[in-house]
């Protein structure tokens, strides 16, 4: 154990951490695995699982750690497949960014046990551990300056929960023991000395593993070399020269069998990329397992087509089996727990959309998560065919809309390690991402623009992080479009749209009334919504109108008498429609108005038709009849806010130019 020497300085500065420090409780849980039909997602765990929190996490982060960047890290450790014990020396290369380094900060939980620091050739004695932050005085550095900290340790890390950083299980149908990390989002300082930094890539990575004789121990990049030791351990030595983010570090052992298989990108004109999957050594496994595993090869091929070449492909993609509840996209070598179509095109599309590009903060999640959920999609699509690819889609907006409301982007108030289910909710993170992504296709409305805006994006921040709004930039500069609204709308706001639609030939002309209300804050989404008109012949026209209203009012000159409308046929969109009537409507344009949101848990608003013209009458009566609310509206009223209202039932009713027309307003408890 370090002797503990704080300087005044240093004491003043632990103290501050200590204040700052934020414990929590611990509850110990089993967590279920992934089920089936949550398998496309790299899913940490079902919703509605307790997630567990750790007494001895203390997730909060020293500034000091800002201020150096890492340019290398050389894990050379001791791992086993029967133990989530880990130790060894890890070296930590770094620049210095601030004007001057005096204390070099790094992370590691308090259950390791440090047995030596040595910084720049020189042996700490002097330093000091504050929650999960070690702080070692050092011979001051200034900016630009490098240096090299080794540090020793041996630990046995809490486990439980597909959020520990070390876990083991036992597979009793293939009898196999394993053990494997997982960082994602906080928790590399489980298992190792590390800066948690996402916008601090390392610009290399070396991984040697030492594990038990008769173990394969997978990491990230090229397997350079397999040395027997003197006491039968083998040490397995991987590296890989790749810019790599802190969590996507990693290693996996057990009984392995290597199976190799190679893919080949049209972009590498013959050449071929290293599929290395690690799986179970057991007769029966590879014979039941190998079919679903060679589908991995025509996914990497499509996705270089659409995406631009395999980021990685210099070192490998890979496969590290374990009994993880999914999948997690450590680079080049996917820790996973089983090879379901979904799950391996998930976790392969991370390695464009999470690992190639990562998301700059855990609030733009969405740029691993709802793009590697989109790589499912088109792996169906374009794989699988166009109606399995569909019916993806299809489910992935359901879900979307199963509840009202929810951002994509998560609110930095919202991060933290006591709320990480909020980071990977499978309907906000991976569902409603993925769906704005096919929204944002079909309002480009040019596949050549729409795939050349994920090609740019990836060559810019190739090896690097990025935001939602660096992603709208891109997505700007590439079609010449406008995304302030649409971004406004999908990614930041809440909710869905819901339509209501009246239509009625008049002679040569289609004639639409469309309503849009809402399920949540978002006012209004701004859309280009596509209908399917069928004629009394048979035939169909596809055409895109602008909803750029609550209530717009189209008139489509057609030469065929229309027998029925369908909204959205090939779904691009999400949205609820909630009626569709043939006919005049009886109210015309005088009466007619729409609430939304309707339920509504806050704000309420009335919506009124671009042509209505005249002073009109709103009242609002109660379930039992009595009125509760009067207001008259002057003639360039457009839009209404009705006063917040108790839980209930509620008529609402207008009145203007002798017309008049009632809705119905349900009112939930916020």
């Amino acid at each position: 154990m370090s002797s503990v020497f704080y300087s005044l300085r240093y004491a003043a500065i632990l103290m501050l951490f200590i204040t700052a420090a934020k414990f929590s409780s611990y509850a110990q849980t089993g967590l279920e695995a992934c089920e089936e039909h949550h398998d496309r997602f790299c899913r940490h765990y079902p919703e509605e699982v307790f997630v567990p929190k750790f007494a001895w996490r203390n997730d909060w982060q020293s500034p000091l750690v800002h201020k150096y960047d890492v340019t290398f890290y050389h894990l050379d450790i001791n791992v086993s497949h029967t133990s989530v014990s880990v130790g060894g020396t890890v070296h930590i290369y770094g620049k210095v960014v601030a004007p001057v380094l005096d204390t070099f900060a790094f992370e590691l939980i308090t259950a390791h046990n440090i047995s030596s620091i040595v910084f720049n050739g020189v042996t700490a004695t002097n330093y000091g551990r504050v929650g999960d932050n070690v702080l070692v005085p050092v011979n001051p550095l200034q900016q630009g300056q490098n240096f090299v900290a080794s540090i020793t340790y041996q630990g046995t890390p809490p486990t439980g929960g597909f959020f520990a950083g070390v876990s083991n299980a036992y597979s009793s149908q293939w009898q196999k023991s394993v053990t494997w990390s997982l960082s994602e989002p906080f928790a590399a300082k489980d298992w190792f000395p590390v800066k948690q930094d996402l916008n601090d890539k390392a610009d290399s990575v070396w991984v040697f593993l030492t594990s038990p004789a008769g173990t394969k121990a997978g990491s990230q990049g090229i397997l350079t070399n397999v040395v027997t030791l003197p006491d039968g351990k083998v040490r397995h030595e991987w590296k890989s020269r790749y810019p790599i983010a802190y969590y996507l570090i990693s290693y996996a052992v057990a009984d392995y069998q290597d199976y190799s298989i190679y893919a080949k990108p049209q972009a590498m004109g013959g050449d071929s990329v290293l599929v290395q999957n690690y799986v179970y050594n057991h007769p029966n496994y590879l014979p039941q397992q190998k079919n679903n595993i060679d589908k991995v090869v025509p996914m990497i091929e499509l996705f270089s087509d659409l995406f631009t070449l395999y980021p990685f492909h210099q070192e490998k993609y890979g496969h590290a089996l374990t009994q993880l509840g999914g999948g997690m996209e450590h680079q080049t070598m996917t820790t996973i727990g089983s090879f379901s179509f979904n799950l391996v095109a998930h976790e392969l599309g991370h390695m464009w959309f999470g690992d190639n590009v990562t998301c700059a903060t855990w609030s733009d999640i969405w740029i691993n998560e709802g793009f590697a959920t989109y790589s499912n999609y088109l792996a169906q699509y374009y794989i699988n065919g166009p109606q399995s690819g569909n019916s993806f889609m299809i489910s992935t907006q359901n879900n979307v809309m199963s509840q009202p409301g929810g951002s994509v982007y998560i609110p930095p108030s919202e991060i933290n390690p006591d709320n990480v289910w909020r980071i990977f909710n499978g309907r906000l993170s991976y569902d409603k991402g993925a769906s704005i992504i096919h929204v944002l296709r079909h309002e480009i409305n040019n596949d050549s623009l729409f795939f050349a805006v994920l090609r740019t994006f990836q060559t810019q921040f190739k090896d690097s992080t990025a935001t939602g709004d660096d992603f709208k930039m891109v997505a700007q500069q590439v079609t010449g479009m406008d995304f302030t609204q649409f971004f406004n709308q999908w990614y930041y706001g809440e909710g869905y749209p819901r339509y209501a639609i009246a239509w009625w030939m008049e002679g040569n002309n289609l004639r639409m009334n469309v309503v849009q209300t809402t399920t949540a804050s978002t006012p209004l989404f701004v859309m280009t919504m596509p209908y399917r008109l069928i004629f009394n012949d048979g035939s169909s026209q596809d055409i895109r109108l602008l909803q750029d209203a609550n209530m717009k009012q189209f008139t489509v000159p057609v030469n065929k008498q229309v027998v029925s409308i369908q909204v959205d046929p090939l779904n691009w969109t999400f949205e609820q429609v909630t009626g569709i009537t043939v006919g005049m409507p009886e109210r015309q344009n005088e009466a007619m108005f729409s609430i939304g949101p309707n339920p509504s848990q806050g704000k309420t608003f009335v919506y009124f038709p671009e042509e209505a013209s005249g002073q009109a009458t709103i009242t609002i009566s109660d379930n039992s009849g009595k009125l509760v609310y009067r207001s008259n509206l002057q003639q360039e009223t457009r839009q209404f806010v009705l006063p917040e209202f108790v839980p209930g039932l509620y008529f609402v009713t207008l009145t203007r130019n002798g017309a008049r027309h009632t809705e119905k307003l349900v009112v939930l408890r916020p």
